[in-house]
C-alpha cells in the first residue's frame, strides 16, 4: 500500500504561481509512475501531468497540452517526494488537484494507469 497526501493549494490571482507537494508513505518505489491529475466541479477527472523513471537517476515528464510551458511535476526520491509547479495560473486551472502513483498502465495519461490516490487539494484562480 502507499499513502499519498497533498498539500500547497490555495487562492492565487490570475498570472501567480503555486507548488503543490504529495508526501508518498508505505510501499513507494521509484519504479511508480506518479502523476497530478485534477478535477473541476461537474466534471471528470483529468490528467494535468506524469514523471516515470526511466534508469540511473532519470526521469521522463509528460503533460497535458493546457498546462505544457506553465507547469513542471518534479520529485525527490529520497524524501519520497512529488511536486508541481504551476506558474501563469489562469482561471480554468481552478480545480482540486490528485496526485497519483501506480505503474502507468495501460495509459498513464489515464485514471486507470494508478492504483493510489491522494485526497486532493484545491486550487482556485480567480480572475
Amino acid at each position: 500500500q502507499v499513502q499519498l497526501v497533498e498539500s500547497g493549494g490555495g487562492l492565487v490571482q490570475t498570472g501567480g504561481s503555486l507548488r503543490l507537494s504529495c508526501a508518498a508513505s508505505g510501499r513507494t518505489s521509484r519504479d511508480y509512475t506518479m502523476a497530478w491529475f485534477r478535477q473541476a466541479p461537474g466534471k471528470e477527472r483529468e490528467f494535468v501531468a506524469t514523471t516515470t523513471w526511466t534508469g540511473g537517476n532519470t526521469y521522463d515528464a509528460d503533460y497535458t497540452d493546457s498546462v505544457k510551458g506553465r507547469f513542471t511535476i518534479y520529485r525527490e526520491n529520497t524524501a519520497n517526494m512529488l511536486y508541481l509547479r504551476m506558474n501563469s495560473l489562469k482561471p480554468e486551472d481552478t480545480a482540486a488537484y490528485y496526485c497519483a502513483a501506480g505503474s502507468g498502465r495501460p495509459i498513464k495519461t489515464s485514471v486507470r494507469g494508478y492504483d493510489y490516490w491522494g485526497q486532493g487539494t484545491q486550487v482556485t484562480v480567480s480572475s
